[in-house]
């Protein structure tokens, strides 16, 4: 028997050279055949991602895309070892380590089927449902936690490790983490409420204690607002809630108490006019509620006018251009009809003592003490 053909029915670990050949040209062509695979579709989903349109297969082929190397090595050497004889030592732990990088390909995938499908709900729900789109990364977040909480216990289940004890584990040290974190616990519980409750949403004009701004992003921890000044003003979620918040965007109505002083020298029959004019100035804009217009007040120096009404809308320029021309005709009609707005003033009355005043003509005029001589 010649050397070759000792070599060639030599067993290595109960397997012929010819099985180990067969093995590995299998284990060879899975692994470039699935390279090839994954970049093909990976080249496609680029193109797809390249147009405005949301293809059906895009998410598919996102998910698909984003196979690891690594994975892609341990399945092909998975599959070539059913080929084989191998030591049940070895054989244990090459399926082990299969599974546990199966577990954790399926998580990647997993995170990227939600978070691309929860980012086309975003952009599809944006323009009609602003609190849908501003839920998205508190839902993302997790949706993570629980898929990566779920790949996490699988791997230690797999590697032996005993899962109920350290679950009652984790249960005891879970306290003692919420008690430590409870500042962050606060503010991801804060961000569920925003969630669920939506006291505001993306786009809202909010004003919070002494801050004014639009609401730009809802995060886990905290909301980033926009003031009307420029900078990013960033909030955490549980000081936000406990705060008093003023939503304006979600205002329907405001309303206008207009306020006019005249002189006290105005007559009668003009201070009659008044309220009727208010309320003619008010009606001849839209859209508007008159509620009322009264001589309200005899003031100290003033004769006192109040009226009220409501602008329909939240549109804060449109209400400053209607106060505007209401002030403006309001003056002009004051200006024909010889009205004058009411300015602060005080009158003193000075009463001279009669003493004072005999006093006086005793000392005489010259300030010398003699008579006055006529």
């Amino acid at each position: 028997m010649t050397q070759v053909e000792k070599l060639v029915e030599a067993t290595y670990m109960g397997n012929t050279l010819w099985q180990l050949t067969v093995a590995a040209s299998i284990a060879v062509g899975t692994f470039f055949v699935s390279l090839l695979i994954r970049r093909a579709v990976s080249s496609r989903y680029a193109r797809l991602a390249a147009t405005p349109e949301t293809e059906l297969l895009e998410l598919p082929l996102q998910m698909a895309s984003r196979t690891g190397v690594l994975f892609l090595l341990i399945a092909s050497l998975f599959i070539a070892a059913q080929w084989l004889t191998l030591p049940a030592p070895i054989s244990r732990t090459l399926k082990t380590l299969f599974t546990i990088s199966t577990f954790w390909q399926i998580g990647i995938w997993a995170t990227i089927g939600v978070l691309g499908g929860l980012e086309r709900k975003r952009r599809t729900t944006l323009a009609n449902d602003a609190a849908a789109a501003s839920s998205i990364g508190v839902i993302g977040f997790v949706a993570r936690a629980t898929i990566w909480s779920f790949v996490l216990l699988l791997t230690l289940d797999n590697l032996g490790i005993e899962i109920k004890p350290l679950l009652a584990g984790l249960g005891i040290g879970g306290i003692a983490v919420a008690l430590a974190a409870q500042n962050i616990l606060g503010d991801l519980f804060a961000s569920l409420s925003i969630t669920l409750d939506r006291p505001f949403v993306v786009g809202d004009a909010l004003q919070v204690d002494d801050f004014s701004g639009t609401v730009e992003y809802i995060g886990v921890k905290s909301t980033r607002l926009r003031s009307v000044s420029g900078e990013q003003i960033i909030m955490p979620n549980a000081n936000l809630l406990s705060s008093r918040v003023r939503n304006h965007s979600r205002l329907v109505q405001r309303r206008v108490v207009l306020n006019i002083s005249v002189d006290q020298q105005t007559p009668v029959d003009v201070l009659r006019e008044i309220p009727g004019k208010l309320r003619q100035l008010i009606e001849s804009h839209q859209p508007i509620r008159f509620d009322r217009a009264h001589f309200a007040k005899i003031g100290a120096s003033s004769f006192d006018f109040e009226a009220v009404y409501f602008v329909l809308t939240n549109d804060y320029a449109k209400h400053m251009d209607i106060l505007q021309d209401i002030n403006l005709r309001l003056v002009q009609w004051f200006d024909e009809n010889n009205v004058m707005l009411a300015t602060p003033q005080r009158v003193y009355y000075v009463d001279q003592h009669p003493q004072v005043e005999s006093m006086l003509v005793a000392k005489g005029s010259d300030g010398s003490g003699a008579p006055a001589k006529s």
